[in-house]
Formats: C-alpha cells, sequence, structure tokens
C-alpha cells in the first residue's frame, strides 16, 4: 500500500503517512475510518511542537522543578523540543526561520498587551527569564500556531483553490494584527475586519489529502475550527494559571467565548504569513 521510505526518522514517518498508493477498493465504513485514522495521525505530526509543548504544561509543576522557576523550565523544555525538531529533520531551517517570525510578533502582543497601561491579562509568576514582565517562553505559544500551519500544509498536502489576491490577504493580516493594539484607544473593529475577511474568503477552499484521496473543506471553516482549538487549549492553559485574564484571578473562569474569535482572526493571520512566505520564497502556485 506504501511506497518505501527514505532512511531518515523523518522520512520514514513523513513517507509512511503521504507516499499513499491508490485503494480504490476501499470503500464504505473501511474507507471512512481508515481515512479518519490517517487523518488523526497526520495532524498529530503536524501538532507535534504545539502537542509536547502543551503537554509540558501539564507536567511541570508552578512552583517549577530543581529551584528553576515554571516559566524558566518551560522556555528550557520550548528550545530543547525546538532544537531537537532540527536535529531529527522534523523541521526544516527555512520552516524555523518563518517560526521564529510568529515568535516576534507574539511576544511583541504579549509586551504590549501585559503592559501596565492595558494589562489584558498577566503572568503572575516570577521568572528569570521575563522580558518587559512577559516570560520569554510565550512567544513560542504563537510560534506552535505557525509550526502547526507549516507542517500540516505540507503533510495533508494542502492546496488552496480561489485564494484571494495576496495584496488583499496581507492587508487583512494587518488590519488584523493592528486591531489587537488600536482597539484599546479608537475602538474594535474586528467584526468588521471579520467581515471583511469573510467575503475575502467566501470562495476559498483548503484541499487536503487525508489517505489517498483529495478532500475539500471551506477556508472559513477550517479557520474557525483551528481557532476553536485554540481555544480550548487557552481555557486549560488559564486552568494551570500560566496566565490569567483578571477575572480569573482568585477563581478561574472559562475563558470567554469572544476570544474564540480573536484567535481565530488569529489564525488568518498566521496562515496569510506562511501562504506568503510559500509564495514569495518557494514560488508555490496556489490555483485561483
Amino acid at each position: 500500500m506504501h511506497k518505501a521510505a527514505s532512511p531518515p526518522l523523518i522520512g520514514t514517518l513523513d513517507s509512511w503517512l503521504t507516499n499513499i498508493d491508490p485503494a480504490p477498493a476501499l470503500t464504505g465504513i473501511r474507507r471512512f475510518a481508515v481515512e479518519f485514522l490517517f487523518f488523526g495521525l497526520k495532524e498529530a505530526r503536524a501538532c507535534l511542537f504545539a502537542g509536547l509543548f502543551f503537554v509540558s504544561i501539564f507536567i511541570v509543576p508552578r512552583e517549577g522543578f530543581l529551584g528553576l522557576p515554571r516559566y524558566d523550565v518551560l522556555l528550557v523544555i520550548a528550545l530543547a523540543i525546538q532544537f531537537a525538531m532540527i536535529r531529527l529533520g522534523l523541521e526544516t531551517w527555512d520552516e524555523f526561520r518563518a517560526i521564529c517570525l510568529f515568535h516576534v510578533v507574539g511576544f511583541a502582543l504579549e509586551v504590549f498587551k501585559t503592559s501596565g497601561a492595558i494589562q489584558s491579562w498577566s503572568y503572575p509568576d516570577f521568572a528569570y527569564t521575563k522580558l518587559f514582565g512577559v516570560p520569554m517562553f510565550s512567544g513560542f505559544m504563537y510560534a506552535a500556531v505557525g509550526s502547526y500551519i507549516i507542517q500540516a500544509w505540507r503533510i495533508l498536502q494542502v492546496r488552496i483553490l480561489h485564494h484571494p489576491p495576496y495584496w488583499m490577504a496581507a492587508l487583512v493580516a494587518l488590519l488584523i494584527y493592528a486591531n489587537f493594539f488600536t482597539h484599546h484607544f479608537i475602538g474594535d473593529y474586528r467584526w468588521y475586519i471579520a467581515a471583511l475577511a469573510i467575503g475575502l474568503y467566501a470562495r476559498a477552499t483548503v484541499v487536503f489529502r487525508p489517505y489517498d484521496r483529495d478532500r475539500k473543506m471551506p477556508m472559513l471553516l477550517a479557520f474557525i475550527l483551528i481557532g476553536f482549538f485554540i481555544w480550548l487549549a487557552e481555557n486549560i492553559s488559564t486552568f494551570f494559571a500560566i496566565w490569567q485574564y483578571p477575572d480569573q484571578i482568585g477563581a478561574w473562569s472559562t475563558v470567554h467565548l469572544g476570544k474564540w474569535s480573536s484567535w481565530t482572526l488569529l489564525v488568518i493571520m498566521t496562515f496569510t504569513i506562511v501562504v506568503s512566505l510559500k509564495h514569495i520564497r518557494e514560488s508555490i502556485h496556489i490555483p485561483r
């Protein structure tokens, strides 16, 4: 069923997941089960960085480890995961450079949002590696989203049909990012920007391959689903007091459902960066 795999670990794993011969005899419930299984395996592979980092939130106690504060331990773990992925070939240097961009973009947002004048959320614990009041591991949370999209693109053999003009997509992404800052001063225009994004991506379709056949999904639905799972992860992270919103100080409460929209917009912005980098650096043609 599968073609011969290449020797390295990543070659063996990814070849097994992606180089699949057509299986016309696979039909009905058996086809659904196999495609569902492989889709789950590919999603797990794409989420490797995010998954390992997320698990570390559970296993690192709040008081830290071996005298090192929790936030510093999380930074060490994030760096170790990143190094291991590059060393094992799970991530290319081009992908790493792209992920560094997400790290910078995310950390800048964190510094602004946690500043004294804004205080949208806070990191309550002490850390040696806090910069401007923000633990340096926090940028990896944004990088994890970028890593997932980059990895999923390759492993699920993603193509985009009817992608909007790149300059329009880039403009919407810039408006999304800017609104995260400016809504504290001139009003929150997220729903206007969301309406613009809906119109822009209304015809866009993501084509992906769970097993041996292409499947399709509206691009907007993909954005919403990814945003929802990030919102769930945020609830778990705040439950473990990795960071806290003002209404969670003293007693934990569910993260406001409105944050789902924020994460969905962030996913759109992240996706736009990935697509733009692929278009510019790799000259990938996206059918229109």
